[in-house]
Order: C-alpha cells, then structure tokens, then sequence
C-alpha cells in the first residue's frame, strides 16, 4: 500500500492510495480532479473509488467529474450531501480494494456525516493508515461546525484515539505550524511542541507536508488529545474532559483571530452573497 499526498487548493491535502500488486488505487477526498488524474497517469494506476471524508466543496467538489471522466467509479462517503456519491457507508463498516482493508470510521461533529477511513493490509510490516479529513488535524482537531464537544471528544478518545498507536495520520489541511503554535500558547513547558513546532517551521519554509504523523505522537504534543494532562486543565480552568475540550476548541478559533476590518468592497461582497459558493470550508 503506497500513499500519495497530494498538495491542493490553499492548504488542503488529498491522497492517491496504490495497491502495488494489481495497481488499482482509491483517492480521498478528490477536490482537485486535473491534478489528481495527472498523479493517476504518471503512477499507470487504475483509479477505482473514491473515498469522500465530508460533503465540503474543499473535500468533495471533484467527485461529479471524475464519477463523468471514469465510469464506474465508485464514490463512497457517509452524508447524502457528498457529490456523486455511489455507495453510502456506516460506522465499522469494511470495505476490500484488492490487499487493501477499509475501515469506515463515524465521527460526526466538522460536519454531521463525517468519516474517517483506517486502511491496512493484512501481513504487511507497515503501519496502518488514518485519513482523518477534518476530524484530526496534526497537532489540531477541526471547528465543530455541525457537532459538539461531546461529539469530539467520543471521536477523538474512542474512535480515532482507539486505533493502534502507531497509526499513520494523513490529516484533510495543512495547519501544522499555526496548530502547534496554540499548542506551545497552552502548554509553554512542552519540549516535544517546542520540537514539532521547530521541525514544522522547517518543512513549511521548503514547502513539504507535515504529513503524516503518527496518532502516537500527537497525544504527546496535540492539545485536543491531551484533555486530561494537567496543564490543559491549568489553561482551561476545567477538569472535566469535555469541557476542557470545548474550552480548548473555543480558545482555538479566537486565536490571533485578524484584528483588521475587511475593506468596505469585501463586506458589501459578503452581504450581497457573492462569496456563498466559496464559504463551505475547512
């Protein structure tokens, strides 16, 4: 089983997964269909499926065309919104592309039909595989858009925090950097933020993933993971997990928010809805 990552749009990440023996390969979260059949062309794959984590145009606007360029393709997901969708899918569910396994993970609350797909290959020496689209972030968790906090905390403890440590994170963005700066903001004593965040800047000035991590790692320096550690419970004033969550999730989305207003010209774009088909994000 061969990942590739696929850089798009602004931030956004989707991936080529090959089944080396009979090369057929499944995308996830197909936004940008040019790109990703150039990377279907010059692997000499066969693109079978698509695996589509939530219904946002940033994860999913590329599955009609390709559903048009390539017949019989086959787009899985879990929310009726999910374009081209073929084949809806629910929580443990399994799914086989040849030596490939899929397991279909639930976790509403980015959006109320999102999954995650845990992949693996029965006798092989690598590490499964978690594309976790906006659910996990490395060194994040995504906005609870249509969930709540109890939502991600069952998603990030008993779900996707249940699965083997040594898990491969293949996240939905590229946030690294801005993510593990708000972890060092809310644990300035930890080394290994200090560390990830160092390494993070440095692949973001050459222009390389921070792709994958490993579900081992980020409950070392993840805050979202780390809802029981002490200093998370001296940021936040709580200690029940759950509100710590939810106190954490809100401090995220205030941080280093812009100060500036918008132009005058963009406010009356918002007002008059022009920017309504772009909005859907993240």
């Amino acid at each position: 089983m061969k990942v590739k990552v696929i850089s798009v749009l602004e931030d956004n990440y989707m991936y080529l997964v090959i089944e080396e023996s009979t090369r057929d390969a499944v995308a996830v979260d197909a936004a940008v269909p040019k790109r990703l059949l150039e990377i279907v062309r010059k692997e000499d794959v066969v693109l079978r499926a698509i695996l589509t984590t939530h219904h946002h145009w940033d994860h999913a606007r590329g599955n009609e065309e390709l559903a048009r360029l390539c017949p019989g393709l086959r787009v899985y997901g879990a929310d009726e919104r999910i374009g081209a969708l073929t084949h809806k899918v629910t929580h443990d569910q399994e799914l086989t592309f040849g030596a490939i396994r899929v397991r279909c993970l639930f976790t509403p609350c980015h959006t109320s039909g999102h999954m995650c797909y845990f992949m693996w290959e029965d006798g092989s020496p690598d590490a499964p595989a978690l594309f976790s689209g906006d659910t996990l972030f490395v060194g994040g968790c995504g906005k609870f858009f249509e969930g709540t906090a109890e939502q991600m905390y069952t998603n990030l403890t008993q779900i996707v925090g249940a699965l083997p440590k040594e898990t491969k994170v293949f996240c939905g963005h590229e946030c690294t950097v801005r993510n593990l700066k708000f972890a060092l903001k809310v644990e300035p004593e930890n080394e290994i933020v200090k560390k990830k965040l160092a390494w993070a800047k440095q692949r973001d000035d050459e222009d390389l993933p921070t792709v994958p991590s490993t579900l081992q790692e980020e409950f070392l320096y993840n805050p979202f993971l780390r809802v029981t550690e002490e200093p998370l419970q001296k940021f936040t004033g709580k200690t029940d997990p759950v509100e710590v969550l939810r106190t954490l999730r809100t401090e995220k989305d205030n941080f280093k928010k812009p100060k500036e207003r918008p132009n005058p010209q963009a406010m009356l774009a918002f007002d008059w809805g022009l920017f309504s088909p772009f909005l859907e994000k993240k």
